[in-house]
């Protein structure tokens, strides 16, 4: 059986029980920073899945063992059809607290830096917040989203603390239950502000759901759906995008199934659909791949894409090599203005340099592979 693909681990919780490196690994990796580190992959399926007739891939009507229910799916807003625009017109935000930042702070004499520096240190990426703490999470997540607003920039947000996350594999964690877990969403909400913000919400959160009965995976879905509603609320110009796997993974007719059922084709609830985090697909593959799943999943015309571009930039390894896979390129830099239809924007959601665990300890900002994805080649 082929394993599913992108599956996560948060750095966060797997840091406190690694044994420490020799010093030489130690000169070649950063501290974590108080946010989440971005995650590291599992094993990718070799083709995507065969899209199943849609009365499949139903969710079942009958409350899962919690007694949660589903509630009614929020409006698609196909009757009043709005044409895609441009997301934003600003730039967007480097956060100044990320591993690869203070590997160059506390590095300036080594012969990586200026690569390091200008390649991927330069570049905005996403903060993950990948650990359940529901004291802090308000203000963690105000830190950034009130830098971003100082500066007329928007931040990239990632909430991932969804129960069941990983199918209980490396990154299993998150919330304890799914009550737990929208009252977590609540709290994250309330930190982002009123500027210009890009949450990308749970990833693997509806692409990897095989591994959920029915019932649960309705109910997950439900507080999907959820959590867009009330992000969306707390800051009205907060853009929500859903996890659509990636080109790789499931066919877009399924995938689309699943993300209606989790309510991306509602304004309400979402502005559409992100793709390829901690992947290495390229963006070709995945601008095809989105618009394919946009179109299946209906809803309004306003609803674009966002792509991981961070590890991209020569595709994904034709053996399907996953774990910090050689050869591999840093993709197109993060931009709002892709200049492709239903695109809204690259990002780097995946802080390119942060290790699989193969090329340093999981999570973990390691110089070496940094270096080596910023100077590769490209194969194109």
């Amino acid at each position: 059986m082929v394993a599913v693909a992108s599956l996560v681990v948060a750095a966060g919780a797997v840091a406190g029980v690694l044994a420490v490196f020799d010093d030489r690994r130690a000169q070649d990796e950063a501290a974590p920073p108080e946010v989440s580190a971005s995650p590291r992959l599992a094993p990718l399926p070799a083709v995507p899945s065969p899209s199943a007739p849609a009365a499949s891939e139903s969710v079942s009507p009958s409350p899962s063992p919690s007694g949660r229910r589903t509630p009614n799916p929020a409006p698609s807003g196909t009757g009043t059809k709005r044409e895609h625009t441009t997301i934003m017109a600003g730039r967007l935000y480097r956060h100044p607290d990320s591993q690869v930042l203070a590997w160059v702070r506390s590095h300036s004499g080594d012969p990586r830096h200026a690569v390091i520096a200008s390649r991927i240190a330069e570049q905005p990426a996403a903060v993950w917040f990948a650990d359940y703490a529901p004291a802090t999470v308000t203000a963690r997540v105000a830190a950034v989203t009130s830098g971003g607003a100082a500066l007329g920039r928007v931040p990239v947000v990632v909430p991932y603390a969804i129960p069941g996350r990983d199918c209980g594999g490396h990154s299993q964690g998150g919330a304890p239950d799914l009550d737990a877990y929208d009252a977590w969403i609540d709290r994250f909400a309330a930190g982002l502000g009123s500027g210009e913000v890009i949450v990308v919400l749970e990833p693997d959160s509806v692409a990897q759901t095989e591994c959920l009965s029915a019932g649960d995976r309705a109910d997950r879905f439900a507080s999907l759906a959820r959590a867009g509603r009330v992000l969306k609320s707390a800051n009205p110009r907060a853009r929500v995008y859903f996890d659509a796997g990636h080109s790789g993974w499931n066919a877009p007719a399924r995938q689309a199934t699943w993300l209606r059922q989790a309510g991306a084709a509602s304004p309400e609830s979402s502005d559409g659909v992100f793709s390829n985090v901690s992947n290495f697909h390229t963006t070709a593959d995945e601008v095809a791949y989105d618009r394919r799943v946009l179109d299946a999943l209906g809803g309004p015309a306003s609803l674009g894409a966002v792509i991981d571009t961070s590890r991209n930039g020569n595709g994904a390894p034709p053996d399907g090599e996953w774990c910090d896979p050689s050869g591999r390129r840093l993709g197109r830099t993060p931009t709002l203005s892709t200049g492709a239809s239903r695109i809204d924007a690259y990002l780097w959601v995946k802080l390119p340099g942060e290790s699989d665990g193969c090329k340093g300890r999981p999570g973990t900002f390691t110089a070496s592979y940094a270096y080596d994805l910023a100077s590769s080649d490209s194969a194109s």
